[in-house]
């Protein structure tokens, strides 16, 4: 089997973010590795995948907070919603199941961003928006935050795929203030790392835990 030369400049940016850090230490030389058949064929094929219509109805939903939403309305807002390749690559649709409602907090859901870090594949990529609520030293406030999670124990293929197709599902959530690329749990577990990316030293709570 031929050996493929593939030079990291060439990659780009978004796919050595997924890329393991021993890779990306060298990312200005040529590597060297045994090729896999599927790896970047379904690579090139994710960098023309498209969002479907609910993805984009949920981020709208998401974004917009009415102000005169009855109490049924908002207990089906969500909270936190995660989103994957659909298993012919073409689209990113949603992870069936893999969501928070605001009206599962405090029955079926005591701590919203743990039940979100809970939800994450330990062991595969996915996109996901978090609907955080905290408080800075002056004011109560909401921010979409959008997740790329891209762990380190997730194959190359599956890393590589999502990567180069994160720039699909970002240019349809316009607006998003706040972006987190996440390569491992222990980078979520402490909500401190949330609320840096938040807001820095002057968020003082988020979800309505202390930092």
């Amino acid at each position: 089997m031929r050996a493929c030369f593939v030079h990291a400049a060439a990659v780009g940016n978004a796919l050595l973010g997924a890329l393991p850090q021993c890779i990306k230490s060298i990312r200005h030389r040529s590597i060297q590795f045994l090729p896999d058949p599927e790896l970047f064929p379904a690579a090139t094929m994710a960098s023309g995948v498209k969002v479907t219509d609910e993805v984009i109805a949920v981020f709208n939903d998401m974004k917009v907070r009415k102000a005169q939403a009855n109490e049924d309305e908002k207990r089906k807002r969500k909270k936190a919603i995660l989103f994957c390749l659909s298993k012919d690559l073409k689209n990113i649709v949603l992870d069936e199941g893999k969501e928070i409602l605001l009206g599962d907090i405090g029955n079926t859901v005591m701590d919203p961003y743990q039940d979100f870090v809970k939800m994450l594949p330990p062991d595969d990529c996915r996109y996901a928006l978090y609907d955080a609520t905290y408080e800075t030293k002056e004011t109560k406030k909401e921010d979409l935050v959008f997740i790329f999670w891209a762990p380190d124990s997730a194959p190359l293929k599956s890393k590589m795929i999502y990567a180069s197709s994160k720039d699909a599902i970002k240019r349809k959530f316009e607006g998003i203030k706040h972006e987190w690329q996440v390569n491992g749990l222990e980078d979520l577990k402490d909500r401190r790392t949330l609320a840096e990316k938040l807001g820095g030293s002057s968020v003082v709570t988020l979800e309505g835990s202390p930092i």
